[in-house]
């Protein structure tokens, strides 16, 4: 798919690190020009550096993407810099802390909904607008399996995946005749930092992880990536509204 992007305008949040690197990478490999936005500003650097070694062109907006100030900038960013917008990828989310629901703190769930769930929406009504003045766009919010199915020890994860997943679809309803297309993708156990942060670096607890995966082993970042450019892509023109797991069979079972 390389070139296939050539001349259109992406935004990645979350983009400092994991399936958000490799994303805003795979899409300067399509020939998309980047707009890298992420809290963390030496990652986004390594991000934006890693782009244009490749030849792509890049730039870093450091943005709290539960902040709907930061979240418009980086939009207005986008359209300054590079005259418009075609692809969005709202990956930016945390895992929170592991508890039971009971044992679920109120700030703890406050913080997790602010940064996952809300940040989506906030992304998006700030996106919309700019995709139809350049006449459509496509994007994909990053859900999880955990907005597939329950897993517990994490509710305010699930429950923010969950939510992406309805609010995907209604987006997608709602702008089905507008040119622009909203899908999800739904990664499974992914080989990340967030992973690194679950299993502390215990290797039999990372055995265990890998253990869920019916493929026998964890998800690379560039797999997920594949199919977000996938569903940015013509290849998936009638493709809209779907929550797309990338998971190795996880949801299968």
């Amino acid at each position: 798919m390389e070139g296939q992007f050539s001349e259109k305008v992406a935004l990645v949040t979350g983009a400092a690190s994991g399936i958000g690197r490799a994303t805003a990478v795979a899409f300067a490999k399509a020939g998309a020009r980047i707009v890298v936005a992420d809290i963390e500003p030496d990652g986004g650097e390594v991000t934006v550096d890693l782009i244009t070694e490749l030849g792509g062109t890049a730039q870093f907006v450091r943005a709290d993407v539960s902040k709907s100030d930061d979240v418009e900038r980086c939009v207005q960013f986008a359209v300054d810099q590079f005259g418009r917008l075609d692809f969005a990828f709202n990956n930016a989310g945390i895992e929170g802390l592991q508890a039971p629901v009971a044992d679920c703190t109120e700030e703890n769930w406050d913080r997790v909904i602010a940064i996952n769930l809300k940040s989506v929406f906030l992304c998006m009504k700030a996106e919309i607008p700019a995709m139809l003045k350049a006449g459509g766009g496509s994007i994909v919010n990053c859900a999880s399996v955990a907005g597939l199915v329950g897993f517990g020890g994490i509710p305010a994860y699930t429950a923010s995946k969950h939510g992406i997943v309805g609010l995907t679809k209604n987006a997608a309803l709602d702008y089905a005749t507008a040119g622009i297309r909203v899908n999800a993708v739904c990664p499974g156990v992914i080989e990340t930092a967030m992973i690194d942060r679950f299993t502390g670096g215990n290797a039999d607890a990372h055995a265990a992880m890998t253990s869920m995966e019916p493929m026998g082993r964890l998800g690379r970042p560039e797999e997920v990536a594949d199919a977000v450019i996938w569903l940015c892509s013509d290849a998936s023109s009638f493709v809209t509204g779907i929550a797309l797991p990338v998971d190795g069979a996880f949801v299968a079972r």
